[in-house]
């Protein structure tokens, strides 16, 4: 794909000041991330610009929506609590010259604007128990205030996303089509998958009892989707909200234990450094419902400790079938880079599936702290 124009691009924005310069920024795998630089009034001022991925995100005005919908809602709880620096805690979309909230270039692609939230980062690997704690209590915190969101329904952004059941079957397909024959490099991977096929199972099956309820979710909740503050160590605010749409917390919370509780890069290749820490498991629980214990039903919180196993799968699922197609969804940026990143989340899965006893009984310990009416409702977290 050819460089764009930033400086034009932003130009459609109506950023002031003048322009100094513009680079890539972050680590995400699907959209193109840049921050632009701009002079105003003796200092520099700081923007982010994103190209939307329109082979993932097939509505862009959809997902723009959503984005738009969630952050207006989030902004507004934010002044009605009378929270303090609101401007950094709730991201907000910088509209077009046209009074959009992106847009359309000449070639068809989907840009968006926002504020760049200066002292504070991401951390795509955390490296304390008070960081994974923070990260869980702004997503719990982010779920909550989502908890009262008005009717219609989000949009559904990726139809199907954190379906079990049909990433099993995209994986069979994957396996049978083999199109670069890289199943022959890969027959651990797809045997250990074909033998977790119920695990992809468990949560859909609840929904369709009716045992949990879909709720507007994040859908992406990786420790880098929290900026942290610099200097006090609070998460302050949840970013990349493209995957906004209806979903389970238990989605969203097991993708907080995913991130959250190993310290080891995605696609590391020392498969023996790959584990889930318990310790950090016991942070990113009471984080979690220290903020979204008041919301979640008892049936919700029952699968929180086997909701990293779910989510984890899943990934890996998506990391094997991708691999197994030619890497045509994820950013690769080297010879096997998607299973490299598959066998970590199998490892990560085998880990927490080892200590499942041992999160449960976190799990009961934290949802006692915040209600203790609990413990005599026999909760059990299975």
């Amino acid at each position: 794909m050819n460089t764009p124009d930033l400086e034009t691009i932003g130009a459609m924005f109506g950023l002031p000041g003048r322009f100094v310069d513009a680079s890539p920024y972050g680590s995400g795998h699907i959209n193109d991330t840049y921050v632009l630089r701009y002079s105003v009034g003796g200092g520099d001022v700081r923007y982010i610009l994103q190209r939307v991925n329109q082979a993932v995100f097939k509505d862009v005005p959809a997902v723009m929506e959503n984005v738009d919908r969630v952050t207006r809602h989030i902004r507004a709880v934010l002044e009605e609590r009378d929270v303090p620096d609101r401007s950094r805690r709730a991201m907000k979309l910088l509209p077009t010259r046209d009074g959009d909230n992106y847009h359309v270039d000449a070639r068809g692609d989907f840009w968006r604007a926002c504020r760049f939230v200066e002292g504070a980062k991401s951390y795509d690997v955390l490296t304390t128990h008070d960081q994974a704690y923070e990260v869980a209590r702004a997503f719990g915190t982010f779920q909550t205030m989502l908890a009262d969101l008005p009717e219609p329904p989000l949009h559904e952004t990726i139809p199907r996303f954190h379906d079990g059941p049909d990433r099993f079957r995209a994986f069979r397909e994957a396996v049978k089509r083999d199109p670069l024959n890289r199943s022959a490099g890969a027959r651990p991977e797809i045997a250990f998958l074909l033998e977790m096929e119920a695990t992809l199972d468990r949560f859909p099956a609840l929904v369709s009892s009716g045992a949990v309820p879909l709720r507007a979710t994040h859908n992406d909740c990786k420790s880098s989707n929290v900026l942290i503050d610099d200097e006090t160590g609070e998460g302050i605010c949840v970013i990349d909200l493209d995957t906004l749409m209806p979903g389970l917390v238990m989605y969203d919370f097991g993708d907080m234990v995913r991130t959250s509780t190993c310290d080891v890069a995605g696609d590391w290749h020392n498969l023996d450094d790959v584990h889930m820490d318990l310790n950090r498991f016991e942070y990113v629980t009471r984080g979690y419902l220290s903020s979204a214990g008041g919301f979640l039903t008892p049936a919700e919180i029952d699968e929180l400790a086997f909701a990293g196993q779910a989510i984890t799968l899943a990934l890996g699922a998506r990391f094997l079938t991708d691999h197994l197609m030619g890497d045509t969804y994820f950013k690769t940026y080297r010879p096997n880079h998607n299973l490299d990143r598959c066998r970590v989340q199998f490892e990560l899965v085998r880990s927490m599936a080892a200590q499942e006893a041992a999160m449960s009984a976190v799990v009961l310990q934290a949802a006692e702290s915040q209600d203790p009416s609990r413990r005599s409702a026999g909760v059990s977290t299975r």
